[in-house]
């Protein structure tokens, strides 16, 4: 599990750590950070794919994506610095846990002398990455560790490897080293960064793919634009969860119930019966606020448990009265999942902290304020904040 979550120069966390429990709610006013937060983990996650450089060119590239105040924030008592930076320009991403941590430092690459090979000079180069055991960087916690086109590993015996792996700059050691029996703590690590999953604003407009049929097949896992919902749903009922399902269901619309029906052509199509109407509406019909809903339980009751799975703001469109069977459910599968949602929806955050208590598990709460165009945790000094060390360069 996850018990910190640490961001450098991103957009407006120029330094923020914050503390990561079983459930964790990230809350705050609107501009406050929330989304860069969301952003920070999904980029963290797409560097385990080899993805980091693509998703900071869908954001702008690197310079887009950084801090843009001083280099050192701005306080009461500090002069504000000018523009010119006194370190390296890198932005930083990582984590620590009960098992395993990981971080990644992402910089400038240095300028190449070829023509062709210049023209990629704006793209990010990993300047350093490392995995330790444990929830802090240490000199006798770190296994592996990356230096600029370099890789080297900690053998059983403490001893690192005499001769270092070669690698791209523009690739991580995730995602590109090749040798399990030399590095079995990076596979792991890996693996598991993997399976978080991410929910971000389902679509629900009529042209949505989750209103329209969709061939069947197997689906422990929803699709993160909700493409396959039938077929989600209908992997639920036959892997043994109909009843948390229908609790689900029954919880938000009183008397209703689902039904997923199989065409000719092998596509299924999702109807929901309600109390009263003498037919089921198909997912055409349903109001965006009940396709939401039925997205949110898909994701959430899947078959196969996510090591981590992040939603952002997914209160959008709801109705009040069904933000509590949501926050009802979060609580509840957070003891196979560990959950981060962000919101700032006050009647979701009081439902999930209320359905938490019932169930006797702890929420972590985590506000954040932005001061100065910058992103902190109010009240936080360094005493507060979780112990954390990025590798050097």
């Amino acid at each position: 599990m996850i018990t910190t979550l640490a961001v450098e120069n991103y957009r407006s966390l120029r330094n923020l750590c914050i503390p990561v429990g079983r459930l964790t709610v990230v809350t705050g006013a609107n501009g406050s950070g929330k989304s860069s937060l969301y952003r920070a983990v999904r980029l963290l996650a797409d560097v385990s794919r080899n993805g980091a450089v693509a998703a900071l060119a869908r954001e702008g590239g690197l310079r887009s994506t950084l801090w843009a105040g001083p280099e050192q924030g701005t306080k009461p008592d500090r002069k504000t610095q000018g523009t010119v930076r006194t370190a390296p320009i890198g932005l930083r991403l990582g984590f620590g846990g009960d098992e395993f941590g990981y971080a990644v430092d992402l910089g400038l690459p240095i300028p190449s002398g070829d023509a062709e090979a210049a023209k990629f000079n704006l793209d990010p180069a990993i300047k350093t990455e490392a995995v330790w055991s444990g929830a802090v960087l240490r000199p006798a916690s770190s296994l592996v560790e990356r230096h600029n086109n370099a890789v080297k590993i900690r053998a059983a015996d403490g001893k690192w490897s005499p001769k270092p792996y070669p690698i791209e700059p523009f690739d991580s050691m995730l995602s590109e080293f090749g040798d399990p029996q030399a590095a079995p703590e990076l596979f792991r690590i890996r693996d598991r960064i993997r399976s978080w999953r991410f929910y971000d604003h389902f679509r629900t407009d009529a042209d949505a793919a989750a209103r329209a049929p969709q061939i069947g097949t197997r689906t422990p896992v929803l699709a993160h634009d909700g493409a396959d919902l039938a077929a989600a749903l209908q992997t639920i009922v036959a892997t043994g969860r109909r009843a948390q399902l229908e609790e689900a269901v029954d919880g938000a619309f009183p008397g209703s119930r689902l039904q997923i029906e199989v065409e000719a052509d092998g596509r299924f199509s999702l109807q929901l019966w309600q109390r009263g109407l003498l037919r089921p509406l198909g997912a055409a019909e349903l109001s965006d606020g009940t396709l939401r809903y039925l997205l949110l339980v898909a994701a959430l009751l899947s078959p196969r448990p996510a090591d981590l799975l992040v939603f952002n703001e997914p209160e959008t469109s709801l109705h009040p009265d069904l933000l509590g069977p949501l926050g009802a459910l979060i609580a509840a599968v957070s003891e196979r999942s560990q959950i981060i949602v962000v919101s700032h929806a006050g009647g979701l955050i009081e439902a999930i902290g209320r359905a938490a208590a019932q169930l006797r598990r702890d929420v972590e709460m985590v506000e954040l304020r932005k001061v100065n165009g910058e992103t902190v945790l109010p009240g936080q000094s360094l005493l507060d904040s979780p112990l954390w060390f990025w590798p050097k360069r």
